[in-house]
């Protein structure tokens, strides 16, 4: 592989439980620091870049840096939901470019399931300058998305029962993902095995026209990424993950505007240009799933095919680990059914790198590309966008 090494993953950790009852979520963020820089071989006197979205609180990055007992010398506090942690992650590669940082830690703890948070269903709140224009209407998360959804079919024909296939493919990777099955089981699911499209239809409608199954679970959790200079991966414990391209992009209410496309399609480009590489190159797609729609919107939007083509593109189980010829999605279970505490977006890092170390538990063959995408915020209106491609030698 010869394009430009900057920066590598050099350590990850995935907090295990899916209920965290016992945990606050500062605690699960500094076990999984602990952790990630563990498997990296580094110690806490190493870190000198800290990343904190600021989902455990005030004065972000400095509770932080005070809990973990670090003195990093870049901060940064970019908090924009689900791909908060891909900008981490592009931002990370900037400041070890540059020589301001040698060793950037990323971390996340959530206890969403515990607090019993209504994220999908529960008011928005303020989402931006219009929003006094849409608040007074009572749009939920999850109405927001059957929006898309709706409007993609009327667009470009998609089905339901399309939509349903990328449930059904995380449900299979989940099933060989132990942590996702306890989780399931913890979490109180009546049946924890594969599903069918037949399942996802028959689940109780919860915004038309989305079903249960098409909607992504709530659970607690929490992980850390360590990103780390070129010097330092000689001694690392694992085989290095590079980094290779990034991009970031917003998307907001315009007149004239498409719902079907996403920040991805300017994000997108960006990444993959930067990194020398072409959709169909990737082996492994981990995109942000908090709803079927999201992960059909988003492929389009990357590249991996045409717009309007999404549902025709995921038919047939088609993004399976064991089926060559398309990326493996979300080969962890994904939000859908693996864990969904909030914002995705560092798991999508985490997963990616065990692939690309060979350690998934629905492992692609000789995977060397892969692709993490993060979205944050609410998908036809106010989101950002957050895309990374990694790559190993």
């Amino acid at each position: 592989m010869g394009r430009e090494r900057r920066a590598a993953i050099a350590g990850v950790h995935e907090f295990g439980p899916r209920r965290a009852e016992t945990m606050s979520a500062l605690q699960i963020k500094a076990l999984s620091a602990a952790r990630a820089l563990e498997d990296a071989g580094l110690t806490w006197a190493d870190v000198d870049a800290l990343y904190d979205a600021g989902e455990t609180g005030p004065a972000a990055g400095l509770a932080l840096a005070e809990y973990l007992g670090v003195r990093p010398t870049v901060v940064d506090t970019t908090a924009v939901g689900g791909s908060s942690f891909e900008l981490h992650a592009a931002h990370a590669v900037r400041a070890i470019a540059t020589g301001k940082a040698r060793v950037a830690l990323l971390t996340y703890g959530s206890t969403a399931h515990s607090e019993r948070r209504a994220i999908g269903t529960g008011p928005r709140g303020n989402r931006g300058p219009a929003s006094n224009m849409e608040a007074p209407y009572g749009l939920t998360l999850v109405g927001n998305y059957a929006l898309v959804a709706r409007r993609h079919m009327h667009q470009y024909g998609t089905t339901a029962a399309q939509l349903a296939e990328i449930a059904v493919t995380t449900r299979a990777h989940a099933m060989r993902n132990p942590d996702a099955v306890r989780g399931l089981h913890d979490l109180g699911h009546r049946e924890v095995r594969e599903i069918t499209v037949e399942d996802v239809l028959a689940s109780r409608l919860i915004a038309d026209p989305l079903h249960l199954f098409d909607c992504c679970i709530i659970s607690d959790g929490g992980g850390a990424v360590v990103i780390v200079a070129p010097e330092v991966t000689r001694d690392l414990r694992h085989r290095p993950v590079w980094i290779l391209g990034a991009g970031e992009a917003v998307g907001y209410l315009e007149p004239g505007a498409d719902l079907t496309v996403s920040a991805a399609a300017r994000s997108g480009p960006i990444a993959f240009g930067e990194a020398g590489v072409r959709p169909e190159e990737i082996d492994v797609a981990m995109i942000y799933d908090s709803f079927t729609i999201t992960v059909l919107t988003i492929l389009e939007d990357l590249g991996f095919c045409a717009k309007g083509e999404g549902g025709a593109y995921v038919e047939g189980g088609r993004l399976r680990f064991d089926r060559p010829g398309a990326p493996a999605l979300n080969t962890d279970g994904g939000g859908l059914s693996s864990n969904h505490p909030g914002m995705r977006g560092i798991f999508l890092l985490i997963e990616a790198t065990r692939q690309l170390r060979g350690t998934s538990t629905a492992q692609v063959p000789g995977a060397r590309l892969a692709v993490a995408h993060g979205n944050g915020g609410q998908l036809a209106t106010h989101h950002v966008a957050g895309t990374i491609v990694l790559g190993r030698d």
